[in-house]
This record gives structure tokens, sequence and C-alpha cells, in this order.
């Protein structure tokens, strides 16, 4: 595999870097590996270095986000090897599965217009909470051309440099707004049916939830504004949430107040959404309990989202610098 390079980045992954590692040892010889740390304070980087891979620190002065790693691990990999074509994305808590270098590779060489080709992403431990489960609902999407995917992905390393990369400053979201800028200029993202890699989110506590929640809100507010002129980038996900969390809410109460207190069997339309998206997942999940959990989860996501976006409102009104949200610790 020595046209592909391999950027992993972490913080404090621990037990979950080293299944990382181990599982691309299975794939290379590691020559082509950098591994980029944001600042962890556990054993994460003495594991890196116990596998003698490049390891790169990020200077703490500046805000961490997952872009800026990635893009610092891309610089480096491609510096010491030059004549890479393709640059694999992983994060330290995923572990890669077999086959997926040769199957995203050949996808690559066969299809001259893809920039970006992603898989099937499984989370590692589902029955362990809700919360784990609910991400292998959210990866459990279909196959074929695509819009956007998440942060791990095989990429042509022409259209990286195409577009600049990733913007550092984007700390939610910052996968799919790479995805539309490599879209504006003519390039596709496909996503193979085959399984790519086991993701452990160790999400296992509602505040957790509700902070990875915010943290997606706040992403929709920051990419939406950098690409608001002339775009619609993410406009239909902010009206969502905020006619689902605020709109709806308000009117409901507002003619309850001022009109009569019948107002509020408004509030049935929760329910009926519930069981409207429900109804749609099962055709993917063919599981009516699971269906329901992702439908219920789905619909009271919208209010940490709302948070979100006031966050980065606010933080753009101050002319503050906008920080990563971690649900994990």
């Amino acid at each position: 595999m020595t046209e592909i390079g391999i950027v992993i980045i972490g913080r404090n992954e621990g037990e979950r870097l080293l299944r990382c590692f181990t599982s691309i040892l299975q794939h290379t010889n590691f020559k082509a590996v950098v591994y980029v740390d944001s600042g962890s304070t556990d054993q994460s980087v003495n594991i890196a270095e116990s596998f003698g891979t490049d390891v790169v620190l990020l200077d703490m002065s500046t805000p961490f986000s997952a872009g800026r790693a990635r893009n610092e691990g891309f610089k480096h990999v491609i510096h010491k090897h030059p004549k890479l074509q393709y640059i694999q994305f992983i994060d330290g808590d995923c572990e890669l599965c077999d086959k997926w270098f040769a199957s995203a590779s050949q996808h690559m060489k066969e299809h001259a217009s893809c920039a970006i080709v992603a898989g099937r992403l499984k989370e590692r431990f589902p029955d362990r909470s809700i919360y784990n489960l609910l991400c292998d609902f959210e990866w459990n999407t279909p196959a074929g051309e695509v819009n956007s995917c998440g942060g791990i992905f095989m990429i042509r390393k022409s259209c990286f440099l195409e577009v600049g990369g990733f913007n550092p400053e984007v700390v939610s979201g910052e996968e799919p707004e790479l995805c539309y800028r490599l879209r504006e200029n003519g390039w596709t993202i496909f996503r193979l049916a085959q399984l790519m890699a086991l993701h452990d989110s160790a999400m296992t506590r509602f505040p957790q939830w509700w902070k990875r929640s915010i943290r997606s809100g706040q992403g929709f507010a920051q990419g939406y504004a950098l690409h608001s002129s002339g775009s619609n980038y993410k406009l239909l996900d902010l009206l969502r949430i905020w006619v689902w969390s605020f709109v709806f809410p308000c009117l409901i109460f507002f003619s309850a107040m001022w009109g009569s207190p019948w107002c509020l069997f408004l509030f049935i339309i929760y329910p009926i959404q519930i069981l409207r998206i429900a109804k749609n997942i099962n055709n993917i999940l063919d599981d009516w309990n699971h269906s329901f959990y992702y439908a219920f989860f789905n619909v009271l996501a919208k209010w940490p989202q709302l948070f979100g976006q006031v966050i980065f409102l606010t933080k753009k009104i101050s002319k503050k610098h906008l920080t990563i949200i971690e649900y994990k610790q």
C-alpha cells in the first residue's frame, strides 16, 4: 500500500488508540503513517511512539480542532512521502477493517471524478448504551454517491490540496464542510457498502449525548455562516431546529395563554413527529424498538442543537474564538 498514507488523530484515547494502531499494523508497514495528538494527558503519545510511527504534537497555544489536526497530519505525511496518491484519515477511537484499503483505492482508480470514498462505519459496542446504539444508527446510511461523510475516509491527495484541506476554524461538522467545497469544485463523494471501520463512541451517559448534540448544533450554525453568501448550506438543518425547538413551543404556549388552555393539546405534534420518523427509519432498521429510540432522540436533539446555535451566535457577536466541545470526558 505504498500509494496510501495514513493520518491518525486523537486526544486521550488510551486503549482505543492501541486497538487503532493494531488494526492498521495488519495492513501496512507504517512507513507512511502519522499520529497527530491534540494535547493528550494520558498515555496516547507513548502508545503511538511504541509502534515506531511518526508523532506530531499540536501547538497548545492555538485552539484544537479535528480539522487542524488532520491538516497537520496531511502536511507531515506528504512531505515525507511526496509520491502518495491517497490519504486515509482515521480517528484514534476507530479500527480499520480487513480489505478496506484495497476496495477504497480500487474505487478511486476506477472513478476519476471521486474525491472521497468512505464505507460502513459500525459502532464497536452498540449494546453498552442506547447512546452508542444511536451512533450506529446514525452511520447506517445507504451506499452510493452522497453529499458528505464522517471523519473516517480516503481522499485523493490532489483534491485535498486543491481545496486547501479542512478549515481549521470549524470545530464541528468539518467533514461535511470539506465535502461541500469539493462538490462545488465538481468532485463526487462516494460511500461503499463495505465495512470500513469499527468506532468506539464510549458514550454511556445522557450528558455525553447532550454535549454531542450541542456540538452538532454549533457545527450547523458555523457551517451556514461560512457559506451563507449565495448558498443554502445547512440552512434547512438550522430551520428545522428552530421550528421544532422554539417556534412551535412558543406558538402553542402563547395560544394557550391568550386563547384557550386546550391549545396545549397541540403538543401532540411531537409524538406524531416521533411516529412519522420511526415509520420511515424502520424501513432501514427493521426493528420497531430501535426505530422508536432513534425517532425519540432525533426529536429531543433539537433542543441541545438550538443551544449549540445560540453558543455560536453569542461567540460570533462577542468575537470570541470557538472551541471544541468534548463529550467523552
